[in-house]
């Protein structure tokens, strides 16, 4: 690592330390010329797959793109800062563990949908009915009591639902 002080390309690790759950290296650095100390971070470079969006072209996947779109469904939901950026992690990985370079996108708006649902089932209905284009107030409703009949134990609807 060059030297940000003087150029020189000797430097020694005086310091590591684990930051960001584990998901970075931290580095405290001495130029062997200057003596200079200075930090550096280190994290893996994993590449996410493109996207083949529905006509066929393919764009790189975009995670402001993807917190956008799940923070307009969570709007005005009681939901932390911290449970939507472990919900963009946790998508993350899917698509990456599936080891493919390019995904449709229809498989990320699935991953938000499945999420979503766990997260706040109003959000859900929010992004579902974007996502999948409902026309009439008939998909709202088959899609709400789809969402309630999921949620009841071996699939049985409770008394008072129809």
């Amino acid at each position: 690592m060059h030297c940000p002080f003087c150029g020189t390309n000797e430097t020694k690790v005086v310091d590591s330390r684990l930051v960001a759950e584990g998901q970075q290296v931290r580095r405290r650095r001495e130029c062997i010329a200057c003596h200079e100390r200075f930090t550096t971070f280190e994290i893996a470079e994993l590449l996410m797959p493109r996207l083949i969006k529905a006509d066929g072209t393919r764009q790189p996947f975009d995670e402001d793109k993807l917190r956008a779109g799940i923070q307009r469904a969570l709007e005005k939901r009681p939901v932390s800062v911290e449970a939507i950026e472990a919900c963009i992690n946790r998508i993350k990985h899917r698509l990456r563990a599936t080891g493919e370079r390019e995904l449709p996108s229809r498989q990320l708006g699935e991953e938000v949908m499945s999420e979503l649902r766990k997260l706040d089932q109003v959000a859900y209905v929010r992004f579902a009915s974007v996502y999948r284009s409902f026309q009439d107030i008939n998909e709202f409703r088959e899609e709400i009591e789809r969402l309630s009949v999921d949620d009841l134990p071996d699939g049985k609807q409770s008394e008072g639902k129809a």
